[in-house]
C-alpha cells in the first residue's frame, strides 16, 4: 500500500536527493556553535567530523546485500528520517570524542541512502533512456542549498543547534511521506556482464590517473561545505546568517551547474568542460585565500561550487568506459580510493587551519588544481554512442561523498 503524492519516477527521485540532503545539511551552519561550546581547535573539531565519512565508507562497502534483503523501500523510507534524528542527538555531545562516535551511525544511514538512490537514479535513467544522474545531484545540492539558508536563519534568531536540528526531524518526516510515501523502486538492469565489483577494487595506473583528476575537488568540497561557515566567522567575525548563507551559496551555485551539466558535456568534450571547471575552483581558491571582504569570499565559495560540481560524473564515466577489465570494476576502484583521499580531508584541513590559519586550509588546495589539470587529459573526448559502455545493475559503484552507477553516459 502507497501513499502520498503521484509523481513521476523521475521527479521522485529528485525529491529523495533534496530530502536527504536536507536531513544532512542542517548541522554544518551551525558548526561555528558547536565548536564555541565545545571549546576546542579546528583541529580537533576536524578528527570529530571524521566520524561520518568513516561509517559513510563502511556502508558504502558492506552495505548493499543488507539493503537488498530489507527492501530498498523500506530502507529509503526508514533512514533520511533517521539521518535528521541522530543528527539532532549528536548536537548534544557534550566533547569531540562523543561527537565522534555519534557521527559513526549517521555516516552508516547517509552510505546507504547514498547506495539505494543512485541505484535508482541510474536504473530510472535506463528506464527513460536518457541521463538524470547530473540533475538528481543538483537537488543534492539544492537541498543543501534550503539547509544552509534555514540554518543560517535559525542561527541568526537565536535558536540554539539543538533546537534547531530538532525541528529538522519532523519536517524531513513529513516531506519523505508526501514526496517518496509512493515510491516503488524502479525494475534491475539487465544490461552488462553481471561482474560484481569487489569489496575492494585493486586500482589500475590509469585509474589512479583519475583518482588525481578527482582530488582537488573531493577536497575542496568538503573544505567549503565542513569549513565555510567557521571561515566567515574567524576572518570577517560575520554574524550567524552570513555564515549560514555561505555554506548555501556554494550549494546553490553547485546544484545550478550540476543541473545543466548534461547539455555542455553532450557539446563539449569531457576534459575540456572539466579543465574550465578546474579554472574556476582555482579563481575561488584564490578569492578565498586572498579575500579582502566577506562579499569576495563568498564569490569565492560559489566559484567553488561552480568548480567541484561534476568532476565526478566525468571521471566515473571515463573509468566505465574503459575495454582492460569489467566497469563496475574500474568504476569502484575509482571510487573506494577517491573516497578514502575525502576521509582525510577535514582532519589535514583542521589541522592545517590550527597551525597556519584557515585560509590556508584552502590555499593548499592550489596543488591539487595543478595536479587535476595535468591530468585532465585522461577523461578523454566525448566517446560515440556505439562505444559507450554500461555498468552493471548488481555492482553499484561509489564515488566519495556520493555514488554514481552511470548509465554510461558523461
Amino acid at each position: 500500500m502507497t501513499f502520498g503524492l503521484k509523481l513521476a519516477p523521475q521527479h521522485r527521485v529528485y525529491a529523495g536527493f533534496a530530502i536527504y540532503s536536507f536531513a544532512m545539511g542542517n548541522i554544518f551552519p551551525r558548526l561555528p556553535d558547536i565548536k564555541r561550546a565545545m571549546d576546542i581547535e579546528d583541529g580537533m573539531l576536524g578528527l570529530s567530523l571524521i566520524g561520518t565519512p568513516i561509517g559513510t565508507l563502511t556502508a558504502l562497502t558492506l552495505a548493499t546485500p543488507v539493503l537488498e534483503r530489507v527492501g530498498f523501500r523500506r530502507a529509503l523510507l526508514w533512514l533520511v528520517p533517521l539521518i535528521a534524528l541522530v543528527y539532532s542527538i549528536a548536537v548534544h555531545a557534550p566533547g569531540p570524542v562523543a561527537l565522534f562516535l555519534m557521527l559513526l551511525p549517521v555516516g552508516l544511514m547517509i552510505g546507504s541512502v547514498e547506495i539505494i538512490l543512485n541505484v535508482e537514479a541510474d536504473r530510472t535513467e535506463f528506464l527513460l533512456r536518457r541521463r538524470i544522474m547530473n540533475r538528481a545531484h543538483s537537488f543534492w545540492s539544492a537541498g543543501f542549498f534550503g539547509a544552509g539558508l534555514f540554518g543560517g536563519a535559525l542561527a541568526h534568531l537565536g535558536l540554539s543547534p539543538q533546537l534547531h536540528l530538532a525541528l529538522v526531524v519532523p519536517m524531513v518526516a513529513v516531506s519523505m511521506a508526501l514526496f517518496l510515501g509512493g515510491f516503488e523502486p524502479a525494475p534491475a538492469r539487465f544490461a552488462g556482464t553481471g561482474d560484481k565489483a569487489p569489496m575492494f577494487a585493486r586500482p589500475t595506473l590509469s585509474i589512479l590517473v583519475l583518482v588525481a583528476v578527482t582530488l582537488s575537488a573531493m577536497l575542496l568540497e568538503g573544505a567549503s561545505i565542513d569549513w565555510s561557515a567557521i571561515y566567515m566567522r574567524t576572518v570577517f567575525v560575520s554574524g550567524p546568517f552570513v555564515a549560514g548563507f555561505t555554506v548555501a551559496l556554494f550549494a546553490f551555485s553547485q546544484a545550478t551547474t550540476r543541473f545543466f551539466a548534461d547539455s555542455f558535456v553532450d557539446r563539449h568534450s569531457p576534459s575540456g568542460v572539466a579543465r574550465v571547471l578546474l579554472a574556476a575552483m582555482a579563481a575561488g581558491v584564490l578569492f578565498v585565500f586572498f579575500s579582502p571582504a566577506p562579499l569576495v569570499s563568498m564569490l569565492g565559495f560559489a566559484l567553488l561550487g561552480i568548480g567541484s560540481s561534476a568532476l565526478f560524473p566525468l571521471a566515473i564515466s571515463a573509468a566505465a568506459q574503459r575495454t582492460d577489465r569489467p566497469a563496475a570494476i574500474n568504476v569502484a576502484a575509482l571510487s573506494q580510493i577517491s573516497f578514502i583521499a575525502f576521509l582525510l580531508g577535514p582532519p589535514l584541513l583542521g589541522f592545517v587551519s590550527e597551525h597556519w590559519g584557515i585560509r590556508s586550509a584552502y590555499g593548499i588546495g592550489i596543488p591539487f588544481i595543478v595536479l587535476s589539470l595535468l591530468t585532465a587529459g585522461s577523461l578523454g573526448r566525448r566517446p560515440s554512442r556505439e562505444n559507450i559502455r554500461t555498468i552493471p545493475s548488481d555492482g553499484p559503484a561509489v564515488t566519495g561523498r556520493k555514488i554514481e552507477v552511470p548509465a554510461g553516459k558523461a
